[in-house]
């Protein structure tokens, strides 16, 4: 099954609605059973995730089967888990995203929509910009470290 990647500009409308590329809405509709989607807060990053539903279930089994006592876990599932919510694309392709999540990730203006395999990612261009912006010294640790991982 194809994943997403790519990355590509668009903005937020008056209302709220972000236009999924229609690459990705090919995949959707290739692979998956619906145009519902879940948004949520990234755990780390200041930006929104989308997993088709059958993504999304498969993360709330992980959730499900770790030790929820431990203060990660639970601070996951504060941030992840309790900020989704379940959306479906419009006819157009739109995509309307809860109020609430647009300001927690600052999603407003120019925007970019990246592909991540299994889920999508959506950025204040700004923000985008910021966090790859990596220092020389980050750079040489993550070629190493990527390079233990055999990528």
């Amino acid at each position: 099954m194809p994943g997403f990647s790519g990355k590509y500009y668009c903005s937020v409308d008056s209302k709220g609605r972000v236009m999924i590329p229609a690459r990705f809405r090919a995949i959707l509709q290739n692979n998956y059973s619906s145009n519902k989607i879940y948004v949520t807060n990234a755990y780390f990053d200041k930006c929104l995730l989308l997993y088709p539903i059958e993504e999304w279930q498969r993360l709330e089994e992980k959730v499900r089967s770790l030790p929820q006592n431990k203060r990660s876990v639970k601070t996951f599932r504060r941030t992840v888990i309790a900020s989704a919510h379940e959306c479906e694309l419009d006819r157009q392709g739109r995509l309307l995203i809860p109020s609430a999540l647009r300001e927690d990730a600052d999603i407003n203006g120019e925007l970019v929509v990246v592909g991540q395999i299994e889920k999508i990612e959506i950025w204040n261009r700004q923000k985008w910009n910021e966090a790859i912006d990596i220092s020389e010294e980050d750079r040489e640790a993550f070629e190493a470290e990527l390079a233990e991982l055999g990528l």
